[in-house]
């Protein structure tokens, strides 16, 4: 079963308990229970982590976060974001009854560890929170009622030399407990850790492995990992194996507990940036919006299962599906990683890849590895297959002459309706709607709210059509230097289908 599906069962579930209906029935009905059409409803709590985002005393982290209007959410609510740090039983008791710590004095001691790193303002309107160093903290962070629905938070830092420097972002994501990331690496020149946060009060326990090209990478290390409650755990692949590999697939499967997990790819002379988890395995795969300036592209490709799988390789260009000369199809042996040097693919275009099975459909994980710039000035930034846009996708953390906005319909004509929010520090909202024609990829020109001050967030919603896959591409302020990140934009879950149902109580007369 899809992560997806489970957690919009488990959304739908509690849901159900707070906005469903009954009616009585007399004891000589039927007994039976009659169900009407279901009801989409905004969800009503929403977690995100965040992990921790740099070891370099050079580096600068913001944080954006932002809710949607939501039509049918509840009128009040709150969110925050913050440390992930474990307490002993005796910081536990130092506490007075508000979780305050308390200095010998029972004054409040001034630790900024328990305040939280970002305070949301109302929905509609992004609010931001900054750090900076290399001890900065992963964060665990909570929204409830009218901030739930749709809540996203961008996690974006600036490093401005040594290994993995560069812009390094990615969205904080809901716990899990099953994480796919094809592009990372053991190679030399290449510094990977895997981030594993936990944000609930009991210990998680995780397993990881490792897949290179003829299979698994053989480890004990990675077997039984603990995670401690509230707290968040980082672990260099290159001490799981010691088999230099320049293409791997990290596989994070939770035991007991759940958790987030991201893998931080650091490289010694094209920069770095964060590779979030690939949509689950499927047979059709969509990696949308690889930059047009891309300088190099390598596809890396995992089958989980126990079959091959041949796969035709196309790209979604702004004037159709291009099948990339010689490189038509890939073969992917099944359990082992599979990596293709695709090059200068895009040629000046936006464009997305699209991958379908040549023959049976056998599931399939995949990632890009980009990389911007030439000599001294390269940068790289990975994009894993998404999931779509469906109903609604968001983008928090946006700069007037930094963001573009790259969208896909790899079977349908689609139309879409893009919305800028007010900024983080003044502007007014600004919404257009674009057609994007079956089989392209358009980097369109996303609105910017008027009298824009600070950053902003995009909403994407399809409005017909479809299916669509989006990402927003933020590049440095820095024109000389090619430092930039890619974020997919999935549907932010901010909405769930709850079934109506007539329950009939007379079966508690039998």
């Amino acid at each position: 079963m899809k992560r997806t599906t489970l957690s919009l069962f488990a959304g739908a579930t509690a849901l159900a308990a707070v906005t469903g209906f009954a009616a009585v029935s007399a004891p000589g009905d039927s007994g039976a229970v009659t169900t009407e059409p279901a009801a989409t409803l905004p969800v009503e709590r929403t977690g995100l982590l965040c992990p921790a985002p740099s070891n370099s005393d050079l580096a600068e982290t913001s944080y954006t976060s932002f809710t949607p209007v939501t039509k049918g959410a509840d009128e009040k609510g709150t969110a925050a974001l913050e440390a992930a740090t474990a307490e002993s039983e005796g910081e536990k008791d130092d506490k007075d009854g508000k979780g305050e710590e308390k200095d010998n004095k029972g004054e409040k001691s001034g630790d900024k560890t328990g305040e939280p790193v970002v305070q949301p303002k109302e929905p509609g309107t992004p609010a931001t929170g900054k750090t900076s160093g290399g001890d900065a903290p992963a964060l665990i962070g909570t929204a409830a009622g009218s901030h739930a629905p749709g809540w996203t938070v961008q996690q974006t830092t600036e490093v401005a030399a040594g290994t993995g420097r560069g812009l390094l972002g990615l969205n904080c994501t809901a716990p899990d407990t099953e994480f796919w990331f094809p592009g990372a690496s053991t190679a030399a020149g290449r510094t990977d850790y895997v981030h594993l946060t936990n944000p609930d009060d009991s210990a998680a326990v995780v397993d990881i492995e490792l897949y290179g090209k003829d299979g698994t990478l053989k480890s004990t290390v990675g077997e039984g990992i603990t995670v401690p409650p509230n707290s968040s755990e980082s672990l260099l692949l290159s001490t799981l194996s010691d088999v230099e590999e320049t293409d791997v697939t990290v596989h994070v499967g939770v035991r007991s507990g759940r958790l987030g997990a991201a893998v931080q790819a650091l490289d010694d002379k094209t920069g770095g940036d964060w590779l979030t988890a690939a949509a689950d395995p499927a047979s059709d795969l969509v990696l949308p919006g690889i930059p047009k300036d891309a300088t190099s592209v390598r596809l890396v490709l995992f089958t989980p299962g126990g079959s091959d799988a041949d796969l035709k390789v196309r790209l979604a260009s702004p004037s159709g599906l291009i099948t990339p000369a010689g490189h038509e199809t890939v073969h992917v042996k099944a359990g082992m990683t599979t990596g293709v040097d695709l090059g200068e693919i895009t040629r000046g275009e936006a464009g997305s890849l699209v991958l379908t099975p040549t023959s049976g459909a056998v599931p399939v994980v995949a990632a890009v590895r980009v990389v911007r710039g030439k000599g001294g000035e390269q940068e790289s930034a990975f994009i894993p297959a998404s999931d779509p846009v469906a109903a609604r996708a968001t983008s928090a953390d946006n700069r007037a002459k930094s963001t573009t906005l790259s969208v896909a319909a790899p079977d349908r004509t689609a139309k879409v309706k893009v919305t800028a929010s007010a900024g983080t520090e003044g502007g007014t909202t600004a919404t257009k709607t674009f057609t994007i024609k079956g089989g392209t990829t358009q980097n369109v020109e996303a609105p910017v709210p008027a009298g824009l001050e600070g950053t902003y967030a995009l909403t994407v919603e399809t409005v017909s059509g479809g299916p669509v896959y989006a990402s927003r591409t933020l590049t440095g302020e820095d024109d000389d230097v090619a430092s930039f990140t890619v974020q997919t934009l999935p549907d932010d879950r901010g909405m769930v289908s709850v079934p109506k149902a007539e329950e009939d109580l007379s079966v508690l007369q039998k």
